[in-house]
C-alpha cells in the first residue's frame, strides 16, 4: 500500500518518526491505525454499556462479597 501525503503532513510524520522512537514512517502509521482500532473498540464497548440494562449497584456489600470471593472465603 502506498500513501500520498501533502508536504506539510509528510514533514509532520517525519518529525514524529525522528522524535517519537519509530524506526520508519510505516511503524508510525501502523501505530496510528492500532490506536484508532482501540478507540473504535472502546467506543463500541461504551455504547454497549450505555444501552445495557442497569445492574445492581456497586455498593459496600458488593465490594465486601467480591473481596470474600477473591480471598477464597466466599462461594
Amino acid at each position: 500500500m502506498n500513501i500520498s501525503l501533502p508536504d506539510h503532513l509528510k514533514s509532520f510524520v517525519d518529525e514524529q518518526v525522528a522524535g517519537g522512537g519509530y524506526g520508519t514512517s510505516s511503524e508510525y502509521i501502523r501505530e496510528l491505525i492500532r490506536r484508532d482500532q482501540d478507540r473504535l473498540n472502546l467506543r463500541s464497548l461504551l455504547l454497549d454499556g450505555a444501552s445495557s440494562v442497569q445492574g445492581a449497584p456497586a455498593d459496600e456489600r458488593y465490594f465486601t462479597d467480591l473481596r470474600d470471593r477473591v480471598g477464597g472465603r466466599g462461594k
